[in-house]
């Protein structure tokens, strides 16, 4: 396949989630804020820590999940589909494996918890216990899930996982109905509702899978090497998976214990908007994942740096062209959007966007180290990043400080985690030029952002708040974004992929079309 052909599929492939990432995203944010509604403020905080205490245990099944992906894709890039079948058959049975100790775990330590630590709304024990037995249920289905959805993805096959992401969101939008009209108790309803929607949804990528690969016909493999190799892999991971619980789940249990539902609650809307607005850099970087890994395997290093520098440079430019007048505007569009806003969810939605966009110009590094298979070092020195944000969360609590600390503190690890990706990737990559990195992803964005900026924070300052000033602030932050971006964000090479990038696009719309 051409660099041409491969730019088309990745394009072919981002048409496809954005598609997706659309409907999910006006179906989510509409089903959020009924939720939101019909459960109220504390049990809605309810459901999102008890659903993060089950979360917590899936760290062993994080780590294997991108070692699933990573093997696949890296099986379809060598054209070796003997060695693709073992490989998913090893990863399904270990998944299997993962899926009966996590439960054992969260129907031990995990209850114990929730009953004696949580802190809960008086009289709603009962039903918590309740949701966290069907979120222990959900969580074991999605964990047999992983194997096939990392087939999807190295199959490239976006196509397939929009279409039954949009299926997923369908049937999440049935149940925002289904609250409202069955007479029972909203919390364990939506807790039993949500299991339903997860056991269809693992159903259909089964059939799917099986139906179309070959590879997903069962064989049961002895191969202890490729058991020690992917769990070789996976227990490095291991440590990055649990950094991630102790960045997302620990901190949503900190903040209930120092802080109450109801901050729970803003920290699970404040992830609701940064999520869905975070989908358009997820939709392009996962469509550019597998062709790095691909790209790394049959040994195309030169494109697959320049693949690394694009990705990053242009996941930021997608993420900060929405971010910017959502962060300028969160106060009036959040009010717009709920009819009850728990305190802090603006506060909270600013600094996770912040997070997030130093985050996405790490996405395309950490995909190219865990392609070169070397992660031992990597996921030691930032998973230990990462895992500190827990214990410095802690300590600020202890001492008074108020919940948006933790946010803050994920900031600045996050930017130290983006200088050791830089240095160890060069170390694993003597190709990758870190200089250069540094100029076209990091230093072109200041100029882009300061000037985009301008006319946007003038308007907020000089305007009385209503739906005018976010109006005008929309439409100038898209504007001034766009343009610093195009003259001073992206060189001549970049604009002619640009171009064809969006060439590809439209011919795709086209073909639709017609």
């Amino acid at each position: 396949m051409t660099k041409v052909d491969k730019n088309k599929k990745i394009a072919k492939n981002t048409l496809m989630l954005y598609f997706r990432m659309i409907i999910t995203m006006l179906v989510s944010l509409y089903t959020s804020r009924v939720v939101l509604n019909v459960l109220g403020v504390e049990d809605y905080g309810t459901y999102n820590v008890v659903g993060g205490i089950v979360t917590m245990f899936g760290f062993v099944n994080g780590a294997m999940s991108s070692a699933t992906q990573r093997f696949l894709s890296f099986d379809i890039g060598k054209d070796d589909y003997i060695q693709l079948r073992k490989t998913f058959n090893a990863t399904r049975a270990i998944h299997l494996g993962i899926a009966f100790l996590i439960l054992v775990l969260a129907e031990t330590a995990g209850l114990w918890f929730v009953q004696t630590q949580l802190k809960l709304s008086e009289g709603r024990l009962d039903a918590a216990i309740c949701i966290y037995h069907f979120a222990v249920l959900s969580f074991m289905i999605s964990i047999y899930q992983v194997p096939y959805n990392a087939l999807i993805f190295a199959r490239e096959k976006m196509n397939i996982y929009a279409y039954l992401s949009i299926l997923e969101v369908t049937l999440k939008l049935l149940i925002v109905f289904l609250l409202n009209w069955i007479k029972f108790d909203k919390l364990i309803l939506y807790g039993i509702l949500t299991f339903s929607v997860s056991l269809c949804m693992t159903a259909f990528y089964c059939i799917y899978c099986w139906k179309h690969y070959d590879e997903t016909r069962f064989e049961l493999v002895k191969d202890k090497s490729l058991y020690k190799t992917l769990i070789s892999y996976s227990g490095w991971n291991l440590l990055g998976n649990i950094a991630v619980v102790a960045k997302s789940q620990g901190v949503t249990i900190l903040l209930n214990i120092f802080f109450g539902t109801v901050v729970n609650a803003a920290q699970a809307i404040s992830n609701q908007i940064s999520g869905a607005v975070s989908q358009f850099v997820f939709n392009f970087q996962i469509a550019s994942n597998p062709q790095i890994i691909k790209s790394y395997a049959s040994k195309e290093k030169e494109y697959m740096n320049q693949l690394m520098i694009r990705t990053s440079k242009f996941s930021f430019y997608l993420l900060y062209i929405l971010a910017l007048p959502i962060m300028l505007e969160a106060q009036y569009i959040i009010r717009l959007w709920l009819k009850m806003v728990p305190a802090y969810t603006v506060l909270f939605t600013i600094l996770i966007l912040i997070n997030i966009l130093i985050d996405t110009v790490s996405g395309p590094l950490m995909i190219g180290i865990q392609a070169t298979g070397e992660i031992k070092l990597y996921q030691t020195v930032v998973g230990l990043l990462q895992i500190l944000i827990l214990p410095l969360s802690y300590l600020c609590f202890f001492l008074g400080e108020p919940p948006e600390s933790t946010f803050l503190i994920s900031i600045l690890i996050s930017m130290i985690a983006l200088i050791f990706r830089l240095k160890l990737i060069k170390r694993q990559m003597q190709e990758f030029v870190i200089h250069q990195f540094v100029y076209d992803v990091v230093l072109r964005n200041i100029p882009v952002i300061l000037i985009s900026l301008c006319i946007p924070l003038c308007l907020k300052m000089s305007m009385p708040e209503g739906i005018l000033r976010c109006l005008l602030i929309i439409i100038s932050s898209f504007s001034f974004s766009i343009a610093a971006i195009y003259f001073l964000g992206i060189n001549k090479s970049e604009k002619a992929f640009m171009m064809a990038y969006f060439n590809s696009l439209l011919n795709k719309l086209s073909h639709i079309r017609n």
